[in-house]
């Protein structure tokens, strides 16, 4: 399938409106890290996160341009992503924020990879980069996963993010719906009518 120029037949999309129909999908949040060229951890808050692919595992996240997290990672080569638990709000704010030492007072530790993993977090992933394409202000970045983990210390329930507000699963929803082994065909096998 070609590629099509639209900059020129794409009207003016006002941000404002951008971000409040966007706002209507409902995420987690992670915090992507790693470990500087000095061997510091820095990370940031990345809503902008998605599995890409089983075979090979590939998933992807968006960080901004103008990050200079996302620098220092891209030089690393490497990184963790940190699925945020409910209970990890502060944590969240904490990377979110222009705070000079991020992990101030945030339990972690250093994976066989190399990768700064956040003790509490719901599930780690952690990756090397596999690649970078442009995306606009963001460039989207899909790494190659080495290792991932869910975790035991938490209540099993993730941070959400909604209509700019931080919010999370109704409280009598604490497990998850039973696998149907129908789903497991239908999300694991393609064909030529395969929209997903």
């Amino acid at each position: 399938m070609a590629a099509t120029d639209m900059t020129e037949q794409t009207p003016a999309i006002d941000g404002r409106q951008f971000r409040n129909v966007l706002g209507q999908f409902c995420t987690g949040i992670t915090v992507i890290t790693a470990l500087d060229p000095e061997g510091e951890p820095i990370g940031f808050a990345c809503q902008s996160f998605a599995a890409l692919s089983l075979d090979p595992p590939l998933v992807l996240f968006c960080p901004t341009k103008g990050s200079r997290s996302w620098a220092a990672i891209e030089a690393a080569g490497k990184f963790c992503v940190n699925v945020l638990a409910e209970e990890q709000q502060p944590t969240c704010a904490r990377f979110g924020s222009r705070e000079a030492d991020k992990f101030a007072g945030v339990p972690w530790h250093t994976s066989e990879l190399g990768v700064p993993v956040l003790d509490d977090s719901l599930a780690t992933i952690e990756c090397t980069v596999d690649s970078v394409v442009d995306g606009g202000d963001h460039y989207i970045v899909i790494g190659r996963v080495r290792s991932l983990a869910e975790s035991a210390g938490t209540n099993g329930r993730p941070l959400l993010f909604y209509r700019g507000q931080y919010t999370g699963i109704e409280p009598d929803k604490t497990t998850p719906a039973p696998w149907r082994a129908d789903l497991d065909h239908f999300l694991t096998t393609t064909s030529l009518d395969t929209w997903l």
